[in-house]
């Protein structure tokens, strides 16, 4: 898409090398393809011929004028000059103001008696309207009223632009590459797009796109090339999405299907509750995809809550009953601890295979982390490579060169967004044949971000919550309006521990070295750091929630500490866990029903969903309450609103992604086409992607290696580059 033939010419051979140097090394631009993809980031309208009576401070006006008087004065003690130029029009006056070695060009244009046009921003100088530098053309004795109207409503492009090459140099080099592309009838530029997809979809030509996106002369021109660019984006990158896809689908793979009557049955016959409808709709696709010689990829995505883990428990024993084995990838060891406790008690006996009192079809579960001691660590590796254990539950260090496996048929991730891609092939490779992968995430993602970034996996979604699961009611608590509230609020938690259940306290920051380093990072003077773990179990325990059984749970305690802690939450000894964000994922107490988080407005709006997630998993309502010092009409405060009024993940998820830029949210799976997707954004252009990814994968299935398509190849080529080859490896 960046770099077809014609465009690869060097910028130095177009610029020359000054220009080029600067390009190159402060903007990236290196080929007359890269500098007309670096498009306007917008356009600045000269404007409505405005009276000089009438001028606007603070707005970019255009005036017909006629120089009155100009001179050089000096200040700074004579250090420094500038030019000052009065303009009138017979309704008023305005001033000009020019710095720096340029006053005298100025001053030889700027002739009292001469009239020109006049662009800038109206500002002020001791009460006098003043434009600073402002642009202008001098009109000659024969301009007549066309050419002021013509010049006044031009639209000029603003470029991403930066102190060694400002916006308007830019639009001159982008000048000089036009001109000497139309000198040559822009010939030899190919088009990524099929010449049948782009006349049935109405789109321009790339020249005429690229050509109306830099010099524009109405709005609809520019619409009309945003389109077609936008449609180059998308569609390059569904094609090579849909590659990949097509090759994964021609790898090998051993089929799973699980044994009738052996575990997954013995499993299913043991549950004390039936399946969502949900939950067995996606437990069947994902048995169908087991079941293929080739290896399954799917994304499966649930609402906090909704049975993700029984969903991945099921395809695991099924393929343990293949003679398979399967691993869970946790991003933490408290995540991965706490699958492994909840996967082992949901089996029961099952999990016990080849131990007394272990039921005949079992097999073992084991644990695999970094903390883990020496003796345990060695039998669970010797467990794995004999195929004695049929499922193993661990972090980072399943990945190491030194575990091994017996006969691996099942990858799960979960918590996708938290591994890159390296991580996921390390384990996928020891497989003997590509293993199955199942992705698992909590945090609802758009559609049209997951046709982006995990483009190349299916998708499954569960969106129906348990049976038996409560809702939750959110309320804000506006700390600083109202105090009173927030002592409301510790009444609550004491009510709700008095009546038998447990409570949260989420903060954002430990509390303990940690102050030094916010300082350092240029945290705003006037606001208070946010509050810590440690300060505020302190506070809880001496004041509001005084005799109540409170503990902290944080990422630098010891693993051995951390698990006694969430054993002893989990076993209801502890009645307040004040943590920071690592009960996020996963963390499963169904007696908690309340959760305060402190400095909400600290938080992300999906963040904040996920943690409210931790409450209200069992029989009894959960309750989470948001506490605040934001200020009512503020942007943070009516993020917190939002995440007040809906339980819908999904919705949530793309307010988000309306509030912050996509590249946050998507994280580094979005950083390696950060640099490619300059038109498209994908949660406003869903119907293009829609639309590009129906389109390519028509063209994948008939022509996998595009060998009639050289001109999508060449695009292609330039979209995968090596960062961006990562960036589709993270689906």
């Amino acid at each position: 898409m960046e770099r077809v033939p014609a465009l690869e010419e060097p910028l130095h051979k177009t610029l020359g090398g000054n220009t080029a140097k600067v390009m190159a090394e402060h903007l990236d631009l290196h080929t007359v393809g890269d500098l007309l993809h670096h498009y306007p980031r917008r356009y600045a309208e000269r404007g409505e011929l405005t009276r000089l009576a009438d001028l606007p401070l603070d707005e970019h006006v255009t005036v017909v004028a006629q120089v009155s008087d100009a001179r050089v004065l000096k200040f700074n003690n004579g250090k420094g000059q500038r030019l000052e130029v009065t303009l009138t029009d017979g309704s008023g006056r305005l001033q000009l103001v020019f710095f720096g070695r340029s006053i005298y060009h100025h001053q030889k244009e700027l002739v009292p008696g001469r009239r020109g046009m006049f662009a800038g921003k109206v500002g002020t100088f001791r009460t006098i309207r003043q434009l600073s530098h402002p642009a202008y053309e001098m009109l000659g004795e024969d301009s007549g009223a066309d050419a002021v109207e013509a010049w006044a409503n031009q639209l000029i492009p603003l470029y991403p632009a930066c102190s060694q090459m400002e916006s308007w140099k830019v639009s001159n080099a982008v000048d000089v590459v036009l001109a000497s592309m139309e000198a040559t009838g822009w010939q030899s530029v190919v088009d990524p797009l099929p010449d049948a997809l782009r006349a049935g979809r109405g789109l321009l030509p790339l020249p005429e796109a690229l050509r109306k996106v830099h010099r524009p002369r109405t709005k609809a021109e520019i619409e009309d090339a945003r389109s077609r660019l936008k449609w180059d984006e998308a569609f390059v990158l569904q094609v090579a999405l849909a590659r990949r896809r097509h090759a994964d689908s021609q790898l090998p793979a051993v089929p799973r299907k699980p044994l009738a009557g052996g575990l997954l049955d013995a499993f299913d016959a043991k549950l004390p509750f039936t399946l969502t409808d949900g939950q067995q709709k996606v437990s069947a696709e994902i048995f169908d995809d087991l079941a293929t010689e080739h290896p399954m990829h799917r994304l499966l995505q649930g609402e906090v809550g909704s049975g993700k883990t029984m969903v991945a428990l099921r395809a695991m024993l099924g393929v343990v009953d293949a003679g398979g084995q399967a691993a869970m990838l946790a991003p933490t060891e408290v995540l991965a601890q706490q699958h492994h406790r909840s996967i082992t008690e949901m089996m029961g006996e099952l999990a016990e295979g080849g131990m007394l009192g272990g039921a005949e079809q079992g097999t073992k579960v084991v644990l695999l982390t970094g903390s883990m001691g020496t003796a345990a660590r060695r039998q669970a590796l010797l467990d794995l490579v004999t195929g004695e254990a049929g499922i193993v539950i661990g972090t980072h260090a399943l990945i190491e060169d030194k575990v091994q496996f017996h006969d691996l048929g099942l990858v799960v991730v979960d918590e996708q967004h938290r591994f890159g891609v390296e991580q996921r092939d390390a384990l996928r490779s020891k497989g003997k044949q590509p293993p199955h992968l199942l992705v698992m995430t909590a945090t609802p993602i758009p559609r049209t971000v997951a046709m982006t970034v995990f483009g190349d996996l299916e998708t499954s979604v569960l969106d129906q919550l348990p049976a038996g699961r409560s809702p939750i009611a959110t309320h804000v608590v506006p700390a600083k309006d109202k105090p009173h509230f927030l002592a409301r609020t510790w009444e609550r938690v004491r009510e709700e521990i008095e009546g038998g259940h447990q409570a949260y306290v989420v903060c954002p920051r430990i509390g303990d070295e940690e102050d030094g380093k916010k300082k350092q990072a240029g945290e705003d003077a006037e606001r208070r750091p946010p509050l810590a773990v440690l300060e505020i179990a302190e506070q809880l325990g001496a004041g509001p929630l005084a005799g109540l059984r409170v503990e902290v749970l944080h990422g630098r305690m010891q693993p051995d500490a951390k698990d006694d802690v969430m054993r002893r939450f989990a076993a209801g000894e502890v009645d307040v866990l004040v943590a920071t964000t690592v009960i996020e994922v996963g963390v499963n107490v169904p007696n908690s029903t309340v959760m305060v988080i402190m400095d909400a407005d600290r938080f992300g709006v999906s963040q904040l969903h996920q943690l409210r997630g931790r409450v209200g998993r069992g029989s009894a309502a959960g309750l989470c309450l948001l506490v605040t010092e934001a200020f009512e009409a503020s942007p943070a405060r009516a993020r917190l609103g939002a995440v007040a009024a809906t339980l819908d993940g999904f919705e949530l998820s793309r307010i988000d992604l309306e509030q912050r830029r996509e590249g946050d949210v998507l994280g580094q799976a979005q950083s390696g086409v950060r640099s490619s997707l300059r038109m498209l954004t994908v949660i406003d252009d869903e119907e293009v992607i829609a639309a590009a990814r129906e389109e390519a994968a028509a063209i994948v299935a008939a022509d996998p290696e595009l060998a009639g398509l050289p001109a999508l190849r060449t695009a292609l080529d330039a979209l995968l580059d090596k960062e961006r080859e990562e960036f589709l490896d993270k689906g």
